[in-house]
């Protein structure tokens, strides 16, 4: 029976915003004692599957103690992590912790690299990317790293061209060329599924795709290649606590034999391996 804790993205806004005043306001936080259990926040598809499987099936005979706290942003697991609130996180790209770290003066380092989930491009009124028709919209995700990867994405299939140069922060002002005059609905990642039956349209994030009953390898228009791929998804934790004995051991539990036919069975190349 999973006991996965869900915690609603409205009620720890609050908690969230206190960063930097959380773990000086409190005698011991949640993830300062090594012996206790480990408390890792993450998307619920497919990281909160994934790590219910490895707790409920490898986490005990390894004598690790895994809690699963599922968040519906792209924000909070990172702050709950700084602040000492959870252990670790997994839900999140080197570009987009790079991009949070830089912005938010937050200390969170990689562990180890699971999965990659390909970012697609989804409608509801058309069944190839080439109907797209001139002044169509098309829905992206509004956070900096996620938008420059759409655009990325359509610049890869030939329906727009970015400029030379173009990087990890990329937005519509750096589009070249735009044959078909699309326009751009700049959307929260997690309502880019919401918004298909109002735009022609829209680029989903792999797990948000996965949530709204999507399936990236039959559904998407294009999808992104996994071949030499940056934007796996990786354990996450606060610089200075790669060495917790709980961390190494669910590294080793998420990279094993078993999470990998695990991911394949359940996913059937929507979500696929990184190791």
């Amino acid at each position: 029976m999973r006991n996965t804790v869900k915690l609603a993205t409205a009620v720890l806004a609050a908690g969230a915003l206190t960063l930097g005043l959380t773990a000086c306001g409190s005698d011991k936080d949640d993830a300062s004692d090594t012996s206790g259990p480990l408390i890792v926040a993450a998307s619920p598809v497919p990281h909160a599957e994934i790590l219910n499987y490895v707790k409920d099936n490898l986490a005990k005979d390894a004598g690790l103690d895994l809690q699963v706290k599922e968040f519906t942003d792209y924000v909070l697991p990172n702050t709950a992590t700084e602040d000492g609130s959870v252990g670790a996180n997994y839900f999140q790209n080197q570009p987009y912790l790079d991009d949070f770290n830089k912005k938010n003066g937050t200390h969170i380092v990689p562990v180890v690299t699971v999965h990659l989930e390909p970012l697609g491009l989804y409608s509801s009124k058309i069944e190839k990317a080439d109907e797209l028709k001139s002044g169509a919209t098309v829905a992206v995700p509004n956070d900096t790293v996620n938008e420059a990867r759409a655009l990325k994405l359509l610049d890869a299939n030939g329906i727009i061209t970015l400029k030379d140069g173009a990087g990890n922060d990329a937005t519509p002002k750096d589009i070249a060329k735009n044959p078909k005059n699309l326009k751009f609905k700049e959307l929260e990642a997690a309502q880019t599924p919401r918004s298909l039956d109002d735009v022609d349209a829209a680029v989903i994030n792999g797990n948000y795709a996965i949530e709204s009953d999507l399936k990236p390898s039959e559904d998407a228009l294009v999808l992104e290649s996994a071949d030499d791929n940056p934007y796996g998804n990786f354990l996450a934790v606060k610089e200075g606590n790669e060495d917790d004995p709980r961390v190494k051991k669910l590294a080793k539990l998420l990279t094993s034999a078993e999470v990998k036919k695990f991911i394949e069975d359940k996913y059937a190349g929507s979500v696929t391996a990184s190791f």
